[in-house]
């Protein structure tokens, strides 16, 4: 039985659509990918991270963004919007269109069914592959539970789990520390 084949884009091509296009398509392995909306819940949870941590960095040299700014991992030509990334320093940036960073140091993830085994299997992958990133978090939209991965000095990654309202995400690269609570809050 003959398949129909699957065209391959460049990145050039990539680049092309994706600016000129008013949504937002994820690129992996020469394949475009949509992104769908999200619930309530994982924009609540973005929400209250972003403030949280835009307070915690204030001069600190740090600063965090949501997910309208593309990251390119090291010779990979793929690229992710990241739910959150946090920036230490100048943003490197993959070109003069100032809308790709390529040296994020922490990464969130919120989690959902749609994208949880791509968050925590093959993007995660390809975000180890990116020399600046310290830490990489997960965020439960459906349950109190974050994971927090910490790259070690020797490039293991070691898992820390966060499961009750009075715990700290303690982030040490970025010298901030979010109680799980602050984040789980419901809307105001």
């Amino acid at each position: 039985m003959a398949s129909n084949p699957v065209h391959k884009l460049t990145e050039e091509q990539y680049l092309e659509i994706e600016r000129a296009t008013e949504f937002k398509s994820e690129f992996f392995n020469g394949e475009m990918f949509a992104m769908s909306g999200v619930t309530l819940g994982h924009a609540l949870l973005q929400r209250n991270l972003l403030v949280e941590l835009v307070n915690r960095l204030r001069g600190s040299g740090c600063e965090a963004f949501a997910s309208d700014l593309k990251v390119r991992p090291p010779g990979s030509g793929n690229y992710f919007y990241p739910d959150l990334f946090v920036i230490c320093g100048e943003p490197l940036l993959a070109d003069d269109r100032k809308d790709i960073i390529v040296n994020p140091r922490v990464i969130f993830e919120v989690l959902s069914a749609s994208t949880e085994l791509y968050d925590r299997g093959l993007k995660f992958q390809q975000y180890r592959t990116i020399e600046s990133l310290k830490d990489y978090v997960l965020v439960d939209q459906n349950t109190m539970r974050i994971e927090h991965f910490t790259r070690q000095t020797d490039n293991t990654w070691t898992l820390r789990d966060y499961q009750q309202p009075d715990e700290e995400l303690r982030i040490d690269s970025i010298g901030a520390s979010i109680q799980l609570g602050r984040i789980y809050e419901a809307g105001s």
